[in-house]
């Protein structure tokens, strides 16, 4: 993409603070879902499948928000770059905190459809964001420092999904409990801060001055984006993680208090939910340094040990459990490692092992039980940390003039988060909550394929990391 850039030095450090608070509060707010998949389910007395309908709402409004934009792009030029990142952005944040607001009401009547539908609004206004934030970012400095200023925006994002369980779950399940029993009104002082986080977000964002870019390109006409093969087997894969992704982050808590797994209460496992989310903050982490090629192959492992070590400090730091109740994940911290340093640095091969790890890792979780069963489980997450990027760059690579077109084809997969979510949900409810997570095996083997594919097609290429994911 040609962009009119002044190329001065100008100061980005505000607006980049900024734009990383973002980054992180989508990330908290896409994770409180987790959270409020198992109040919703008891509160409702709802089936597992109409609890999913939480997920079904969330990110549909991704794929409709991205084909309304996709649409209007092809016909009327990109929006964004008409109206500016900066207003895209406070449009983003204004539809979001009224999506949040909306779940004062729906608490207050205890209706689930106003809850899903708040959380539609929430996603539509999160949609946009995506669209504005994620490429406004790497412009905030020179070209050679996008990666590093995207990876680090998405280790944000990592820190609000591995803190909105503890927090979130504390609130929800603890604080505003009434004697220890679920309520409609635990939703409404959280979402009413939220909503006052995001109208001060937008307040603050409108106020400092950002600088604006503009680009020349023109868009391409048609889909001759899908002439690519990587592209179209791309946008499956995206649809495969996204939705296996979700599956599994919705389903932990209510996993964990299965008699045969842990048996705890959702005020113990939101911790270890924590976790899961956590270990794809490790991953992300020791991924920019594995998969960075100006750095020995000494210093890369020297790196990502002390990298995975204080993440998994920080993770320790924040949860409430003990190093006792957390140790055994140093295990499979290091076994990522371990696949990190077999994958060579290459991001196709990295690809296609972490797909087959995490077949093998929820296979046991299914025909085991007890500690077995959640340390499976939770390690997923880590193998979780390099897909969304690698795929993204895998399917995009070589795309030339239809690059724009294949990045907005791939978002409309988020839509994996819609519906794979509410196929596990049905199997759960015929055959056990256990059995039904053979739906995120499958969508890992078409991941691990992707992978092979691409190592075959693409050969040993090494492409730059993308930020964003959900």
């Amino acid at each position: 993409m040609e962009n009119e850039l002044n190329l001065e030095k100008p100061k980005y450090t505000v607006p980049f603070v900024t734009l990383t608070t973002l980054f992180f509060m989508w990330g908290f707010i896409t994770c409180m879902n987790d959270v409020l998949i198992p109040h919703l389910k008891e509160l409702f007395q709802l089936s597992y499948l109409q609890s999913m309908l939480v997920q079904f709402c969330f990110f549909g409004a991704y794929f409709i928000g991205s084909v309304v934009y996709f649409v209007t792009s092809h016909f009327s030029g990109d929006p964004i770059n008409k109206i500016g990142y900066k207003n895209g952005m406070l449009l983003g944040l204004l539809i979001a905190s009224i999506g949040c607001f909306l779940f004062y009401p729906a608490a207050l009547y205890a209706s689930y459809p106003l809850f899903l539908s708040a959380l539609f609004i929430l996603g539509l206004g999160f949609t946009l964001l995506q669209i504005a934030a994620n490429p406004y970012i790497s412009l905030l400095g020179t070209p050679d420092g996008a990666s590093s200023r995207l990876n680090l925006a998405q280790a944000f994002n990592s820190l609000g999904t591995t803190i909105a369980p503890i927090i979130g779950g504390y609130l929800i399940f603890e604080f505003f409990a009434v004697d220890g029993k679920i309520t409609a009104a635990a939703t409404e002082i959280p979402y009413i801060i939220f909503t006052g986080i995001f109208l001060l977000l937008g307040l603050l964002l409108y106020k400092i001055k950002l600088p604006e870019f503009k680009t020349t390109e023109t868009l391409a006409k048609g889909l001759g984006a899908l002439q690519f093969p990587q592209l179209k087997l791309g946008i499956l894969a995206i649809f495969f993680y996204v939705g296996a992704e979700v599956c599994i982050g919705s389903f932990i808590i209510n996993f964990l208090a299965l008699p045969d797994i842990m048996g705890i209460p959702e005020s113990v496992s939101k911790n270890y939910l924590a976790l899961y989310w956590g270990g794809a903050m490790i991953g992300r982490f020791v991924g920019s340094i594995s998969l960075s090629q100006g750095l020995s192959q000494a210093k890369k492992i020297t790196y990502m040990l002390l990298a995975a070590l204080a993440v998994f400090a920080l993770i320790f730091a924040l949860v409430d459990l003990s190093f006792s109740q957390i140790m055994v994940f140093l295990v499979f911290i290091a076994v990522n490692l371990i696949f990190f340093f077999i994958g060579k640095s290459v991001p196709a091969r990295t690809l296609y092992l972490f797909g087959l790890a995490n077949v093998v890792l929820i296979l046991i979780t299914i025909f085991s039980s007890g500690s077995l069963a959640m340390w499976t489980i939770l390690s997923v997450g880590l193998f979780n940390s390099i897909m969304w990027s690698n795929i993204f760059t895998l399917s995009i690579h070589g795309l030339g003039k239809y690059t724009s077109q294949g990045s907005s084809l791939l978002v409309m997969a988020i839509l994996g988060g819609a519906l794979l979510p509410l196929v596990q949900g049905g199997l759960a409810d015929a055959y056990g909550l256990q059995h039904s997570f053979f739906v995120p095996v499958f969508g890992y083997l078409y991941i691990a394929f992707f992978g092979l594919y691409c190592a075959k097609k693409l050969g040993n290429v090494n492409v730059e990391s993308t930020a964003g994911g959900h």
